[in-house]
């Protein structure tokens, strides 16, 4: 369990039995109290998912206190800069995230590639019988003339703006919100058999959920592949080196960020047990990503 903070009351019989127990493994005595790790994230499936994969490692494997920091997309990256923030592994990119990389860039560390093969446009039930972003004109009013969004601070979401443009959508509106927003609208629609459009992307659970499909974007505005990066704070490297050799090895396919991401939507699951659950079953990948010295 991740905790922020906690109030320990020990008294002299254990406290004795504690230090014995440090004096008979000094190693396993030194892990539990290698430091705070502040781990920022945006409340999207696949970032929580993520986020908290790491924290358990960094927490179970390597004896840290973590601390796992819901943001918005905006603070997320200022948190970073300030140094408020020590990383983050959902770094959506060429397009998601361009506008923070562009102006904050070089004010932190793009540590990697975590995961390729993402991507993101316009999602539909399989029902809706258009294909491309192009007939959409033709349907604003089954579409209730709404495109349903995720934050405000997203380049998606900018990108989707512009999308209303360049394709002709005259009359429809991009309504803001979040991942759990846009999902929940996505759920009504396909309960009442209506149709519906959201910003979406891969991978997330709601297509191993519903019978989903991406409209097509022959203007290419939502970009190509997309693939999420880790960043860190400045000087994590020297601070930290072991949790930065860490974030440096991870790497996993969507596959595998989809199997943890399942693991939270089933019932009874919190993200916490979800992670302990996706590290338990997957030991030979995180081996991988250990620092040498935890192997």
């Amino acid at each position: 369990m991740f905790i922020k903070s906690k109030k320990l009351v020990i008294s002299l019989s254990i406290l004795l039995i504690f230090s014995i127990t440090i004096m008979g493994c000094g190693l396993q005595g030194d892990e539990e109290h290698k430091g705070d790790v502040r781990i920022v994230y945006v409340e999207w499936v696949c970032a929580t998912a993520s986020s908290y994969v790491i924290a358990d490692i960094l927490e179970n494997k390597m004896g840290y206190n973590v601390e796992v920091m819901p943001l918005s997309v905006g603070a997320m990256f200022e948190g970073l800069v300030s140094g408020d923030g020590d990383f983050m592994t959902t770094a959506w990119l060429p397009v998601t995230h361009k506008n923070y990389m562009d102006t904050m860039g070089d004010d932190f560390d793009f540590v990697g590639i975590n995961t390729e093969g993402a991507y993101l446009g316009l999602v539909v039930p399989d029902y809706v019988t258009i294909s491309s972003i192009e007939e959409m004109a033709e349907y604003k009013d089954k579409f209730k003339g709404e495109i349903v969004g995720i934050d405000p601070g997203a380049s998606m979401m900018a990108a989707t703006e512009q999308l209303i443009i360049d394709y002709d959508l005259e009359g429809f509106n991009l309504v803001e919100g979040t991942d759990a927003t846009m999902t929940a609208a996505l759920s009504r629609a396909i309960e009442r058999d209506e149709w519906v459009a959201v910003t979406g992307w891969t991978p997330h659970w709601k297509f191993s959920r519903w019978n989903l499909k991406f409209l097509e974007d022959p203007k290419g505005l939502y970009g190509e592949e997309e693939y999420i990066g880790t960043i860190a704070r400045k000087g994590l490297n020297e601070d930290m080196p072991e949790v930065y050799e860490l974030i440096s090895n991870f790497e996993w396919d969507v596959n595998d960020l989809a199997s943890a991401i399942e693991l939270a939507e089933e019932e009874g699951a919190t993200s916490e047990s979800a992670a302990a659950k996706w590290v338990e079953e997957n030991e030979d990948l995180v081996n991988n990503w250990l620092p040498e010295a935890y192997k």
